[in-house]
């Protein structure tokens, strides 16, 4: 969803593959950055909308942003309600991934970043882990701008130091900013190049951007607000080499509450808290970062990543995988009470994951196509021989939620809808949101799925011959390649040949490319496939710029976020609608429409979710007794026991 931090996004990224399924249901970050504001103009009925003068505008002044001014937490807040005030500092937390690294920039497109390095950084304002669209003060004290939010000026805290204890200036965010600009991801820098028309230093603590204002509002403040500040003079020193956009092993100097130890390439990375850590006793930090030492664990593939954790090679696992969860975590240390399993409630909505199409390739534009090979995957068959009945249905991209459409539009939504004209085709106004076919849980592909398939290609000009494929007119096959990395989980490997058997039963002339981490990273970047299992679409609570990166037609060409690279005049026109909503109801109600029309223009096979955090940990890990609703929070929440620590070494279960 369209609150995650771009510090908690990139944890959650760049682990490995198999945290990414659980990124804090949000509108994926470009592995640290924040989500750019969509290029969206703000359109009234007479024209180009237009804002009003400073001098009749009331200033706002607060000590956090949301966009229609509303805050959970006071000025005065002593904390966050779901932290642990008194959690005890030390200890270690070990945590595994799969695949290998080969940069220690999380920024770059380029190579494969190593686990967790944005923790060494901070930003202006961050979100928070129990409100949706809310962002409070971290390197900022205050900010202030005015109610048509065409300007915003922060004020830093002069006690933020670096690590080498030069203060946090104004000068290094603007420089920062300018980095993204010139170096960053295309997909931010393009929006974000246009939403900001200035980034000035008014002194050393103090910084005003100022915006566009024929763009949309919204995600102006955030955006500029959550970008990671980096330390000017170090880039001065070696611009050639020190480049935001190119892989590097030397890592920027930040001035967050972690920094990089050492590491070993592919093998390990270690983090260590910073005692001096300027930001340890502000509010926002209360209860936060609590171990002395992170350590990153690599391996091979999730088959060595379990069996190094029952070696207890590591000391925390977040699973994924339901055969292992069902059928594997009955080893000695679990028998023995040495490692705690816990199912966590998840509050977030389930990210969309599935096989996504490519929709650049031909044979995949008409949308028969892509139903009659949505049709060869059967979830409930899949869940219940790979999953173990684990996973649940999902047709939503905010399943569960107050905002899932469901049934025909009506009521606010149907005008919203209507409201829009033309771009809205008729049979989504008059038909039922698209949902997740069910099939049998005990024939791989029944003959009646198999029959309304076959006519589903034979109407887009595809007939299956003697030999079994289908092909156009021209002779030419429906060729299909789907592609997946060698250190995926099993059950999705698993679901991958299934699903390839049932393509090819269907006439699809259907198979898979299974290559190394790396190569899969950039053939994933290049868009070199026809379909790839994919976990890079996010649920959403709220709208903004993040969407446009994933879902709206500007960037799809190149956006890292939108690996369907769909580009729907219907969902641009919803988008652009949503951010001139004026109160968070006509906002849901435009959210419920996006929900309707990202169904209906069908660019992913939804795979199912579960519904909690399945995690495994040695008995020394403790969490807050009610944990906020959209992280688990295990990197920056949790703490060590002493006495429980102490009591493991003893025994000689920690290494």
């Amino acid at each position: 969803m369209n609150r995650t931090t771009p510090r908690a996004a990139a944890i959650a990224a760049v682990i490995d593959t198999k945290l990414s399924r659980r990124t804090l249901f949000a509108s994926l970050t470009a592995m640290g950055l924040a989500l750019a504001a969509g290029s969206v103009r703000a359109e009234t009925a007479e024209g180009t909308a237009t804002e009003a003068s400073a001098e009749e505008q009331k200033i706002i002044t607060a000590h956090g942003y949301s966009y229609f001014g509303n805050l959970a937490y006071p000025a005065d807040y002593p904390h966050f309600d779901f932290v642990n005030p008194d959690a005890p500092k030390g200890g270690e937390l070990v945590v595994d991934s799969s695949g290998t690294f080969d940069s220690l920039n999380p920024y770059s497109r380029k190579g494969r970043p190593g686990a967790l390095t944005s923790i060494q950084y901070d930003s202006l304002i961050e979100s928070v882990e129990d409100q949706v669209g809310e962002y409070y003060g971290l390197l900022a004290e205050s900010l202030e701008y005015p109610e048509d939010k065409s300007w915003v000026i922060f004020h830093m805290r002069p006690e933020a130091t670096f690590w080498d204890g030069s203060p946090v200036t104004a000068e290094d965010v603007v420089y920062s900013h300018k980095l993204f600009i010139t170096q960053g991801l295309p997909s931010y820098a393009a929006a974000v190049s246009e939403m900001v028309t200035s980034a000035e230093a008014l002194d050393e603590h103090t910084v005003k951007f100022t915006f566009n204002t024929e763009l949309t509002k919204r995600s102006r403040i955030e955006t500029v607000g959550n970008t990671t500040v980096f330390k000017k003079a170090w880039f001065e020193e070696d611009p050639e080499n020190r480049r935001l956009d190119e892989p590097r092993m030397e890592v920027a100097i930040g001035s967050g509450p972690f920094k990089l130890d050492s590491y070993d390439v592919n093998r390990r990375i270690v983090y260590k808290r910073r005692d001096d850590y300027w930001g340890k006793d502000i509010p926002f930090n209360k209860g936060r970062w609590n171990y002395d030492t992170i350590r990153v664990e690599y391996f091979a593939d999730q088959t060595a990543a379990f069996e190094a954790f029952k070696a207890g090679e590591y000391t925390f696992r977040q699973e994924t995988d339901p055969r292992l969860w069902a059928t594997s975590y009955d080893f000695n240390k679990i028998r023995d009470g040495v490692i705690v399993k816990e199912e966590i409630p998840d509050g977030s909505p389930p990210n969309p994951t599935g096989f996504v199409f490519n929709l650049a390739k031909p044979q995949l534009k008409d949308k028969r196509v892509r139903e009659a090979i949505a049709l060869a995957y059967n979830f409930e068959w899949s869940n219940e021989s790979l999953r173990f009945g684990l996973y649940s249905p999902r047709s939503s991209f905010v399943e569960g939620t107050h905002i899932e459409a469901t049934g025909k539009p009506e009521g606010a939504e149907l005008a919203f809808l209507e409201g829009l004209g033309d771009v809205v085709p008729q049979d989504l106004l008059e038909g039922d949101v698209w949902t997740m076919h069910e099939s049998s849980a005990t024939d791989l592909l029944d003959r009646g799925t198999k029959r309304k398939a076959t006519r589903l290609l034979e109407d887009a000009g595809w007939v299956v011959g003697s030999d079994g494929l289908a092909r156009n007119e021209a002779g030419k096959t429906l060729a299909l390649k789907l592609l997946l990395p060698t250190n995926i989980e099993s059950s999705v490997e698993s679901m991958h040949e299934t699903f390839v058997q049932n393509l090819r039963a269907i006439g699809v002339d259907a198979s898979y490319d299974k290559v190394d981490p790396s190569q899969y990273t950039n053939l994933r970047r290049d868009r070199m496939y026809d379909m790839l299992y994919s976990t890079r679409y996010g649920a959403f609570l709220s709208t903004g710029g993040g969407l446009t990166q994933m879902y709206g037609s500007r960037e799809a060409e190149f956006s890292l976020f939108n690996p369907a690279g769909l580009a729907s005049p219907l969902v641009d026109a919803i988008l652009a609608a949503s951010f001139e909503a004026s109160s968070q109801e006509e906002t849901d109600v435009a959210l419920k429409a996006l929900d309707r029309a990202l169904r209906y223009e069908f660019f992913i096979i939804p795979d199912g979710y579960i519904a909690d955090y399945w995690v495994a940990y040695f008995d020394m890990y403790e969490h807050p007794e009610n944990l906020p609703p959209y992280d688990l929070g295990y990197l920056n929440l949790w703490w060590v026991n002493p006495e429980k620590e102490k009591a493991l070494k003893e025994a000689g279960e920690l290494r």
